[in-house]
């Protein structure tokens, strides 16, 4: 099948072993790699064996080849087409709320703290003058 094995190359295998971790393609007769669960497919794989089974024929891109140990990583993934990205509905922005949790209609840029503190000084000037004037009846 294989003669010499080029990083980058697509070529048929053979899956010969599978593992939690992955699956095992000869390549050859005398040469096989491993492709990492991460690599067998577009999405998340929990269990290979829901994908993939001792004996089928898969083509698979060699992603690189450790001479001193003879390892060869390879991916099925990188043989296929990505999926489209489904675009994801928008939400409707919240209404903003004030501290009294009353729906308040959006106005061009912000308040600053300033404007807030005067509110809160007045709101409590008003509460203050209220009290005082129950205590006086």
């Amino acid at each position: 099948m294989v003669a010499n094995l080029e990083v980058g190359s697509i070529v048929e295998g053979k899956v010969t072993g599978l593992k939690p971790f992955g699956a095992f393609v000869a390549l050859d007769e005398n040469k096989q790699g491993l492709v990492h669960i991460s690599e067998v497919a577009h999405g998340y794989v929990k269990d290979i064996n829901d994908v993939l089974k001792v004996g089928d024929e898969v083509k698979v891109k060699i992603m690189s080849v450790d001479e001193a140990s003879g390892k060869v990583s390879l991916s099925i993934r990188a043989t296929e087409p990505a999926p489209e990205r489904q675009e994801r509905p928008k939400r409707p922005a919240a209404p903003k709320k004030s501290f009294d949790n009353k729906p308040k209609a959006q106005t061009q840029g912000f308040n600053t703290l300033e404007d807030k503190l005067k509110d809160w000084l007045k709101q409590s000037n008003e509460i203050h003058a209220d009290l005082n004037k129950r205590a006086k009846k």
